[in-house]
């Protein structure tokens, strides 16, 4: 299970989502304590940040990264700029197929300004770049070859692209709109998530979906198949049935950044959910990869022992995801 990259004929599974470059800062503080007691009305704050990284990044492109460390085989969809070229060659050359990414010449790829405080909150910037100018393509042909889908937080006109196209081809799909929900209308959230095998978001995403929508938790999570929010070092909640549980998150040996670690845990939950495992199995899986992503510095991850993967989820969860050969 150490061979990484081989060729392995199987199903791809279709994903969609910002690709973009993530400029890493770090504050030796609480955002929180800094904040307390400042007019909002007259914000204007700074924080010194004693480092800096810049690394590939966005939402699309981690999972694919991701799922393709799991042995999948991803086919991303997305949009980068001028400035793209070295990082859909570098995703290329691990095995993901990006021949359905869009290169606009005239635009920058986009990027996320990320700094993290040292109790791991988090504020972001974020850019869109050539994604903004982006087509939806012509998948056709391509049909016959995707398990599944994720429709995650692009431009909010491209997501429901994806999620027409994946209904329409009857492919199941999660949706994972993130805080593009700002930009997603009532109307467009509620027929996506119906349209969906299932949906995933953070605490605040949820919130934030909880206040747009204007409806109840309760109804909210009847009506997807299955809801997955994550809540960082505490694990994440899931829903389905009508019921809900907690599953802890998978301990990390260190935590040095937990950003992407969402992205992993998206990865393993379409791997279950493309080779047909019962849907806590893929969240175990991905919770156990993203505990590898949060002990170093930037979401991608050169490489994996996918044995130590399977072996950390079944120390936390007492028995392992099942096998995909």
């Amino acid at each position: 299970m150490h061979v990484l990259y081989a060729d392995i004929p199987m199903k791809k599974i279709l994903v969609t989502g910002s690709i973009a470059y993530d400029i890493l800062l770090s504050y030796d503080g609480s955002f929180a304590d800094a904040l307390k007691g400042v007019d909002i009305e007259k914000l204007s704050v700074s924080f010194f940040s004693p480092h800096y990284a810049r690394h590939h990044g966005g939402t699309g492109s981690n999972i694919a990264w991701n799922l393709r460390l799991l042995n999948q085989s991803p086919l991303l969809v997305g949009t980068v700029g001028s400035d793209g070229g070295e990082y859909t060659a570098l995703m290329s050359e691990r095995g993901i197929d990006v021949s359905q990414v869009e290169i606009l010449w005239d635009h920058a790829t986009a990027t996320a300004i990320i700094g993290t405080d040292s109790e791991e909150r988090q504020i972001a910037f974020f850019h869109p770049g050539a994604d903004t100018h982006g087509h939806w393509p012509d998948l056709l042909d391509l049909r016959e070859e995707i398990a599944c889908g994720l429709v995650s937080a692009r431009d909010a006109g491209l997501m429901m692209q994806a999620v027409h196209w994946l209904r329409n081809a009857k492919l199941p799909f999660i949706f994972d709109p993130g805080q593009q929900v700002l930009a997603l209308s009532k109307d467009e959230l509620l027929a996506s998530m119906r349209a969906s095998a299932g949906m995933i978001m953070n605490e605040y995403e949820w919130s934030l979906l909880t206040e747009k929508t204007g409806l109840p938790e309760e109804e909210l999570t009847r009506t997807v198949p299955f809801l997955i929010v994550t809540r960082g070092e505490y694990g994440f909640s899931f829903f389905a049935d009508s019921e809900m549980s907690v599953v802890l998150a998978c301990p990390a040996d260190r935590v040095v950044n937990p950003t992407g670690a969402g992205d992993a845990l998206r990865a393993g939950i379409l791997t279950g959910l493309a080779a047909g495992w019962p849907l806590l199995d893929g969240a175990r899986l991905g919770a156990s990869l993203a505990s590898f992503v949060v002990e170093q510095e930037g979401t991608l991850l050169d490489s994996i022992d996918v044995e130590e993967v399977w072996e950390r989820a079944r120390r936390t969860y007492g028995q392992a995801p099942p096998s995909l050969q």
